[in-house]
């Protein structure tokens, strides 16, 4: 089998996935534009999990941008302070608040959304691809760094814009704005640390399968 993507159709071998996976919506249980885009701050070096877990409270105190923006550090800590890092999270948000004011404010653009403390393009990217924008680029999480190279589409590289520049050099345009998360959503239900091949959609193009 022809390894990363140089004359394999990955279009076709990732179909499966994609149509498993296809409009999934991100594991953050969101409600709006606005809870997206706070939550997406908040899981950077986390787990949805945990980000889901504070996110009620955390709403219910601020419901808007308008109430987070008259916040600070000493009120907001006590909703977030179970997330790593919270304390510059909690300057990134505030930041972020004071400066659009209101949610109808959040942009939909990558120039703007990565101008604001806290959101690179990754987060960009999720926030885009749950708004139904076209992507600017491939989401790669921790999940797609360690499942790809497993999988045989690019080589195994620990970081995180290489992953993501690896695939965009593999993949066709078409499919960026639902691949990373198909193979995010893949490496968390099925091709986990240990993987469970036998319920993979894939196995007929992966490498680590027919290399066992």
């Amino acid at each position: 089998m022809d390894l990363f993507g140089e004359t394999n159709n990955w279009v076709s071998n990732l179909n499966p996935i994609l149509t498993k996976y296809k409009d999934r919506r991100h594991p953050l249980e969101y409600k709006n534009l606005y809870q997206l885009m706070v939550m997406v701050v908040l899981s950077a070096q986390d787990s949805d999990a945990n980000i889901n877990s504070i996110a009620p409270a955390l709403f219910s105190k601020y419901p808007n941008l308008e109430s987070l923006a008259i916040s600070n550090n000493e009120a907001l800590f006590p909703y977030i302070s179970k997330v790593t890092n919270f304390g510059t999270k909690a300057n990134w948000l505030l930041e972020i608040a004071k400066i659009l004011q209101k949610d109808d404010n959040i942009p939909l653009n990558m120039s703007s959304l990565i101008a604001l403390k806290g959101i690179g393009r990754k987060s960009a990217n999720v926030i885009l691809r749950e708004s139904n924008i076209p992507a600017k680029g491939i989401i790669a999480d921790l999940h797609v760094i360690r499942v790809a190279p497993r999988i045989g589409i690019i080589p195994e590289i620990q970081d995180g814009n290489k992953t993501k520049k690896q695939l965009m050099q593999v993949l066709p345009k078409v499919i960026w704005g639902e691949i990373g998360m198909a193979i995010s959503f893949l490496g968390r239900e099925i091709c986990r640390p240990n993987p469970n091949c036998n319920d993979c959609p894939i196995t007929t193009s992966c490498k680590y399968y027919n290399q066992k």
